[in-house]
């Protein structure tokens, strides 16, 4: 026996089917092309009935697999309201199962209750359900000061089943990588004003020792306030802290610059956990763009700038780049949670079990790996001082500017990085033209979008290494430091004529002496705008050849 219902979308889908219901379980099939939608009956949990935009929805709840407990949920909507009781019949009579009313809050408040359960994070205004996040598509949650909690949410497109748990691969067929005027509206975060304080479970009573070796139970005088308890459920629940499954490698007490602090780092096979004593990050490898292995100036430490497509965030602020920092010669003894057949089945033999390394090099290969990026390293330039980089500030922040082989990095606190096929033209100046500034000379990236980067107080030894180095990858060029050179010293020539126009003619001593005055301050004006000192050092600076030749100090074992 079977009953079938017309005109029923799948999720959010805007194709509409059927549905077709027998005691062997559920099926949906579209009415144009599509995939069609099969539940067996015995991953049935319950069945809901509700009010939504497009009529009414029902709401199937199903089991989690063997290596998933967390139960999930699938929805069909565009149910009339006269289909309830002709559906709950042929619930009871195919599964045995009840068809639950859910009511909703239409009071419009923003205030109410938040609770968790296995699978959604609910508002409930007195006692009605407002709307209910499922936390398998919340990536991040966050306590703002002490009574509000942000939670950030995954991209759609990224909410993939080999990558998230629970969520569908296309949420419907929603069109989320077409043009922008088709895409549809997504939450990307929420925050929740949870003021309070809450009292702590009974398990989590400390017992203490007296001196007569006598245990008794306290209560630990310190309340956990209810937006921290509320934190800590979604962390949880959403699997967002500690997470369950095997890890391939967990990285300890990583050096992160940006966002700053320590973190550890859990490496799992579709994303990475950014664990720290404030903030806790979930990252797919699918988000990272490109990586970046940069040399420091003090020839102690090394940098691996991980960009990030939506990149993670703190409130409102967003980091699209990852700033890690390892000391070069600091070593790292780990055996990767992997067996051999995966290593050569699914990685293709380019990860190894165990690896005694530099700690920046074991890193480096696995999320060259995992993310399928190429690693860039800086080739081609050389400063005058031997180095890969120079130094430079961007307003008031000072960093380090690296010139690579197809784009210019700056690394310090808010990383830029400019692609040279993005690049209008490049205006070396110094501003003003003032005699101060003539050691050193500024550099304005103008892009072909509008934005400009300007890198302030380079050292004037750099400007032949620079130039070069870019015109040989024929990036349009122009030079203001002459012609600042050359307009100062007409100035001064102009005052000079001036002041010979009211003292009346000099001697002819005092003008010998005032030409050569004036020849000495054009020279001058000229060695400093348009011919900067040579680099000092034409090496190659090889990176990886620098590293083999360092010595090994130090282990670190995981």
């Amino acid at each position: 026996m079977t009953t079938q219902f017309e005109n029923v979308y799948h999720g959010a889908g805007k194709t509409l089917g059927k549905i077709r219901f027998s005691s062997a379980g559920l099926g949906w099939k579209p009415h144009d092309e599509g995939a069609t939608v099969t539940i067996p009956a015995d991953q049935i949990v319950n069945f809901a009935w509700c009010r939504v935009a497009r009529n009414f929805q029902l709401k199937i709840e199903l089991k989690g697999d063997e290596n998933d407990d967390v139960s999930h949920a699938a929805t069909f909507e565009n149910f009339q309201r006269d289909d309830h009781d002709r559906l709950a019949e042929v619930l009871r009579d195919c599964y045995d199962k009840p068809l639950e009313d859910v009511e909703l809050s239409l009071r419009g408040w923003n205030w109410g209750s938040a609770e968790v359960d296995e699978r959604d994070m609910k508002f409930v205004v007195r006692n009605k359900l407002a709307f209910a996040l499922p936390l398998a598509n919340i990536a991040n949650s966050n306590i703002a000061g002490r009574t509000e909690v942000s939670m950030e949410f995954l991209n759609p497109k990224e909410q993939q089943p080999e990558q998230n748990t629970g969520a569908s691969s296309n949420l419907g067929g929603l069109p989320f990588n077409g043009p922008k005027k088709n895409r549809p509206d997504q939450l990307v975060e929420m925050r929740l004003y949870i003021p309070g304080q809450v009292e702590r479970d009974e398990d989590e009573k400390v017992a203490i020792k007296k001196d007569e070796g006598e245990e008794e139970e306290e209560d630990e005088e310190e309340e956990e306030s209810a937006a921290a308890a509320f934190h800590n459920a979604i962390k949880a629940k959403a699997d967002i802290g500690q997470v369950a499954g095997d890890g391939i490698l967990v990285l300890k007490e990583v050096l992160v610059l940006t966002p700053r602090g320590r973190y550890d780092i859990d490496l799992f096979p579709e994303f990475l956990r950014l664990r720290g004593k404030t903030y806790d990050y979930k990252i797919l490898y699918s988000s990272i763009t490109q990586l970046f292995l940069l040399p420091k100036p003090d020839d102690i430490h090394v940098v691996f700038v991980i960009a990030l497509e939506p990149p993670i965030r703190q409130g409102q602020t967003r980091y699209p780049f990852l700033v890690l920092q390892f000391p070069r010669e600091e070593e790292m003894d780990a055996e990767l949670n992997l067996d051999e057949e995966t290593i050569q089945t699914k990685y293709d033999g380019k990860l190894k079990k165990r690896y005694e390394e530099p700690t920046f090099r074991i890193v480096t290969n696995l999320f060259r790996v995992f993310s399928q990026q190429k690693v860039n390293v800086p080739t081609g330039f050389t400063s005058s001082i031997g180095q890969e980089s120079v130094r430079c500030n961007v307003k008031a922040n000072d960093g380090t500017l690296y010139p690579l082989n197809k784009s210019l990095i700056w690394v310090s606190k808010q990383t830029i990085l400019v692609p040279y096929s993005d690049i209008h033209q490049l205006v070396f100046s110094r501003v003003g033209g003032a005699i101060a500034s003539a050691k050193t000379f500024d550099l304005r990236v103008e892009t072909r979008h509008g934005g400009d980067h300007t890198f302030q107080s380079i050292n004037r030894e750099e400007f032949d290494s620079l130039n070069n180095f870019f015109a040989e990858r024929k990036i349009r060029i122009k030079n203001e430091l002459a012609d600042d050179a050359a307009g100062l010293g007409k100035a001064v020539d102009e005052l000079l004529d001036e002041d010979e126009d009211v003292k009346g003619l000099p001697d002819d001593d005092d003008d010998d002496d005032d030409e050569e005055e004036d020849e000495d301050f054009e020279d001058e004006s000229s060695d400093d705008g348009g011919s900067p000192s040579e680099a000092s050092s034409d090496e190659d600076g090889d990176f990886a050849e620098d590293e083999d030749e360092k010595p090994k100090s130090k282990k670190q074992k995981t």
